[in-house]
């Protein structure tokens, strides 16, 4: 059985932005600076937080009109804020001192970012073992395992691996129509495409780097179907991408259409949920033993067969 994390608003503690400027930036007034390097906010907004004692520039409290010098560090801090709902937790399927594995819940971003921040993957995984890096991230509605190394010998020996497309990693989806075949191979190129909110996202092109995933039929079920999903290579949204230009989008997915492009006239954002994807294997050579490793982590209901059956 899959351990369910409700979604929850979360109130976090603030954090710290720290940095050392670079050679660059000097000259500029520390509003300027702020403003055009971190636009999430206005300028109106960024000299109230400098008045209020929020931004430091080598430890004393910077003024809107403070000059950067090279390597000076600046801080900025950013008050508490409630962060959208989010699942708030995590399940180790492994460990040793080295790896850390985990499963991560459906709508929980692996890294911060709009502003998710104590809600990540990320954070909670280094409140459980400070030391520990995923080293490589999921969609925030993509469930399953994300690998993290504890020390820097295990983060470069698996790096490489991943550089040599030596880790196999298999997804289970659910997507829409019906596989003609029981296996099918599909290589379209990946790269960036318009985009009318982002400017781009990623998406089928024929100028995009060089993708291939193998997918396998499970289960027939009306107008839907259930796959795994073998990948050598990782581009970014490959699996909603790939199946989407094989004329099968994921159940569900509210970005991508049958081309592998944004939907047409569609808003949706890469992280808006729908879609049925869950990261099931990882198998790697253990990065200090060279043992060979299979982790597994079991998919939610409406991805195992059977599902729905009287």
């Amino acid at each position: 059985m899959v351990e369910e994390f409700p979604l929850r608003p979360y109130r976090n503690q603030g954090c710290s932005y720290r940095e050392q400027i670079a050679p660059e930036a000097a000259g500029q007034t520390v509003l300027a600076y702020l403003s055009r390097h971190y636009p999430h906010s206005t300028p109106a907004e960024w000299q109230d937080n400098i008045n209020a004692g929020l931004v430091l520039l080598d430890n004393n409290p910077a003024t809107p009109d403070s000059r950067l010098v090279p390597s000076a560090a600046l801080v900025w801090h950013r008050p508490p804020w409630t962060e959208p709902p989010a699942p708030r937790g995590f399940k180790v399927i492994y460990e040793d001192s080295n790896l850390l594995a985990v499963t991560k819940p459906a709508g929980l971003p692996t890294l911060p970012g709009a502003g998710f921040y104590a809600s990540t993957l990320l954070h909670l995984v280094q409140q459980y073992c400070p030391q520990a890096t995923p080293l490589h991230r999921l969609g925030r509605w993509t469930s399953g395992l994300v690998l993290c190394a504890r020390t820097d010998l295990a983060r470069s020996g698996l790096m490489r691996q991943w550089s040599a497309q030596q880790v196999n990693k298999r997804y289970r989806a659910l997507a829409t129509g019906a596989l003609a075949e029981q296996q099918l191979t599909i290589t379209t190129r990946i790269g960036p495409v318009y985009h009318p909110l982002l400017g781009s996202v990623h998406g089928a092109s024929t100028d995009g780097k060089p993708a291939r995933s193998v997918v396998t039929l499970l289960e027939q079920r009306p107008d839907q179907f259930l796959c795994d999903v073998l990948i050598s290579t990782g581009r970014p949204h490959q699996i909603r991408i790939h199946l989407a230009a094989a004329g099968h989008p994921l159940v569900g997915d509210p970005l991508y259409g049958s081309n592998g492009l944004p939907l047409p006239h569609s808003r949706a954002l890469p992280g808006d949920p729908g879609y049925q994807l869950h990261a099931a294997e990882l198998g790697f050579l253990h990065p200090i033993s060279g043992v060979a490793m299979t982790l597994h982590s079991p998919p939610p209901p409406i991805l195992q067969p059977g599902y729905g059956a009287d």
